[in-house]
Order: C-alpha cells, then sequence, then structure tokens
C-alpha cells in the first residue's frame, strides 16, 4: 500500500516529468516548422520516438500508482496537491502548497539535458544529465523567479544577496545561471602571494554595493564597529590580529593554539576545512605550517569570501544545511570556531556532525573551538559530541565571562576512529 506522503511525491515528480515532456515536444515541434531537408526531419523523428518512450514510461508509472493507491473509504487519507503559486512575504518565504517551476529560464536549466548522439549513455553511465537544484527553491517561487529572470549571456545582475537569501533559507544548490559574472569596474590584479596574506586588500577589488561598508577601512575601524553590517566576528578583517597563537591564561582559556594542535598529530595534517565566519586567518596560519585549508563561509554582511580570496585562500560558499563537497573518509582535520553555538537545534546538529564524521579520515581531528551556549543546555550539546565516540585528544570547558557566567565555553579536540 502506497502512503499518502509517498503518492503525494510520486504524483509531483510524474507532473515535473510530464512538464519537461511538453517542452520537449514543443521545442521539437517549432523545429520541424522551420526545418526543410529530409535527413534533418528524421532525426526529428528520432527525437519524437524517445520522447514516445518516455511517456510510455509515464503511463506504466502512473498506472503502479493508480493499482497501488488508497481506495477512497473510512480510514483512508486522500492527498491532493496544490500546484498553485501562493505569494511570498519578505520575512517568511515559505508557503503552503507545492511550487512547480514552469517558467522561462529556470525550466530550461531543470530540464534533462540529453547527450550527443542521442541516447547514447555516456562515461558517467546516463543517457542525458538531470541538474540539480535544492528542495526549498519550491518554496521560495518568487524570489527564485526573480533570481532566474536575466539576459542570457549578458552581464549577470548584482543579486548576489538575492542568492544568498535563497541559500541561507534552503534553495541550495542554486541553480546555475546563462550570464557573466559581475566584478568592480576598477579590479586589479591581486597581490603577489608572498605579501597578500597578510595584507590589507584593495579596495578596488570588492564591488560594495550590497553591503554597509563601502571600503575596508570601514570594516576595521572601532568608529564603525555597530554600524559595519557584520557582528559575529568582530575584528576578523583586521588581518593584524592573527588569533590562536598566544592563549590568555591557561586557567580561564577557552582556546589551544595551532601548534598545540599539530603536535598531537606531527606531519599527519595536510588538509581540512575551516567551517566559521571567518576571513582567512585560521587557513593564513595553517599555510604557514605547510597545511591547506579551505575556509567555508557566507558573506554575513561584509565581503567574507572576496577577502579570503584575495589573501590567496580557498574559500567555500557554503550554508551550513548543505553536505560538504568532500569525499568520504578524505579529510586531516576539521575546524570550527563561533559558528556552531546555542542557536543550533539538536537535529541540525547531529546532521552536521556526521557529514563532517563522513569527510573526515580514520584517527583525523575534529577541532571544536569555543562552542558557546547558556548553562543549562551544555550538556544537551556535550552529548551529541560524545554520541560519536571520539577519542578525547584536548578538552575544555569554561565561563564564557562577557555574559555574567551564564554562558560556558566548550573546546574539544577529537579524534575519529577507524570503524571496520
Amino acid at each position: 500500500m502506497v502512503s499518502p506522503t509517498a503518492l503525494s511525491f510520486c504524483l509531483l515528480s510524474l507532473h515535473s516529468q510530464i512538464s519537461n515532456l511538453q517542452t520537449q515536444l514543443g521545442v521539437l515541434l517549432g523545429q520541424l516548422h522551420n526545418e526543410s531537408s529530409g535527413s534533418k526531419v528524421d532525426r526529428f523523428s528520432d527525437q519524437v520516438l524517445r520522447v514516445a518512450i518516455s511517456v510510455d514510461k509515464l503511463v506504466n508509472s502512473l498506472s503502479s500508482i493508480s493499482d497501488n493507491a488508497p481506495a477512497s473509504g473510512n480510514g483512508m487519507s486522500r492527498v491532493e496537491e496544490d500546484f498553485s503559486e501562493a505569494g511570498e512575504s519578505e520575512d517568511q518565504e515559505e508557503a503552503p502548497g507545492v511550487k512547480v517551476f514552469n517558467t522561462g529560464e529556470l525550466h530550461q536549466y531543470i530540464s534533462p539535458k540529453l547527450n550527443r548522439p542521442s541516447g547514447k549513455k555516456n562515461f558517467l553511465g546516463v543517457e542525458a544529465i538531470s541538474p540539480s537544484v535544492g528542495l526549498t527553491c519550491a518554496h521560495m517561487a518568487t524570489n527564485i523567479k526573480r533570481f532566474m529572470s536575466y539576459k542570457m549571456y549578458g552581464v549577470c545582475p548584482d543579486d548576489w544577496d538575492l542568492a544568498q537569501k535563497l541559500i541561507t533559507g534552503g534553495c541550495d544548490p542554486l541553480p546555475r545561471r546563462r550570464c557573466l559574472s559581475r566584478a568592480s569596474p576598477d579590479y586589479n590584479k591581486p597581490f603577489p602571494v608572498n605579501s597578500s596574506l597578510w595584507g590589507q586588500p584593495s579596495d578596488a577589488n570588492i564591488l560594495w554595493s550590497h553591503y554597509k561598508c563601502k571600503d575596508y577601512s570601514c570594516l576595521v575601524s572601532n568608529e564603525t564597529r555597530d554600524r559595519r553590517g557584520f557582528f559575529k566576528c568582530a575584528d576578523c578583517f583586521d588581518l593584524s590580529k592573527r588569533g590562536w597563537e598566544i592563549p590568555s591564561t591557561e586557567s580561564v582559556s577557552a582556546e589551544f593554539t595551532i601548534d598545540q594542535v599539530l603536535a598531537l598529530k606531527p606531519g599527519e595534517i595536510r588538509i581540512g576545512l575551516d567551517f566559521s565566519p571567518t576571513t582567512g586567518t585560521f587557513a593564513a596560519l595553517m599555510k604557514e605550517r605547510n597545511v591547506t585549508i579551505a575556509s567555508a563561509t557566507l558573506n554575513l554582511g561584509a565581503p567574507f569570501n572576496e577577502v579570503i580570496a584575495l589573501r590567496g585562500l580557498l574559500p567555500l560558499y557554503l550554508s551550513i544545511g548543505s553536505r560538504l563537497p568532500f569525499f568520504d573518509n578524505t579529510l586531516d582535520i576539521i575546524h570550527s570556531t563561533l559558528f556552531l553555538d546555542g542557536w543550533i537545534g539538536k537535529e541540525l546538529l547531529q546532521f552536521v556532525l556526521f557529514d563532517w564524521d563522513r569527510a573526515l579520515r580514520p584517527k583525523g581531528l575534529l577541532w571544536v573551538d569555543r562552542f558557546f551556549c547558556p548553562k543549562e543546555v551544555m550538556k544537551l550539546y556535550l552529548d551529541e559530541f560524545a554520541s560519536l565516540s571520539y577519542k578525547k585528544l584536548l578538552w575544555k570547558v569554561v565561563p564564557k565571562t562577557d555574559k555574567d557566567g551564564d554562558e560556558l565555553f566548550f573546546s574539544a579536540v577529537l579524534e575519529k576512529p577507524i570503524r571496520r
């Protein structure tokens, strides 16, 4: 017996497939109208045959659902899909019902892309490439339509803030676009590698239009602290503050030094990930120690990703809801600071930690740096970290002194076990 929920998803999938086939047939009919030579008409006929085969598969799928669908009557649910596009508010994008991608460039993007020659499998073993798009995009119809409204082959709109709003709302991955990326009109070549790591980037290399600060000095000035547009890492744009090198008094410090952590695995830490609100300072310090770190962050009110890249480091523009773009058991270290803290729910934390576990290699290090939350819920979080059954190499729980003792810092370096 097919459950109402499963039936709902099946119907949505079939609706999308039918819509795609209608689009393909429309394109083919347009081609037939414009073709005159016999060979081209033959090719058209072959394509129509492929669409007909796909329709046959849909018919079989519909028959299967019909055979297994719940009968109407007492105790049985009747599933009704709403394919209308409800309005969206600025603060709450998600609307009841299911949205269908059925307009313009977005529809072209999600349609399967057949290989050449038609019907042949490629080296990946598939006959067509089906582009990926985040499930929640379907519930953000107005903004995703805005994002996909552009002049094809023209310069892309200056709308990274809209893209990030979609990403943080769960529309991740975003669809690709067929437009040319926009940059600052005064863009200069970046500083040489020997001076870019700790040198202040040039204002000319950042497109400032959607930031509260309009130059780099604003990002580091104490006079603009309350109106700079970011807060999660108050001093991270000040590249003179290197961090992780000289902790405060040992008895109250929530930090470990980089050298202290690397000494746990001499010569073994080579590649890793920093998942933090960051401008790349952790990655820069690790680079000086011959460790390659990718820095995953969003542009939280300021040009975090631009600055990471201008320093000659690797930025990953990635939300906390995304699966890490790394293969299993490949990273030597994952570090996170001032990002995972008391705002995160238990279930989301579980999905994050298990994905980090997937990407970490056996005997790799998970460095949880200054996780903070109220005292009364600290045990809840500690239990989640403990559930991974990692070996505790370094461990601290100390008061967070700027909150009248109501919050605690938790820092740890944990070693992933070998599981067979």
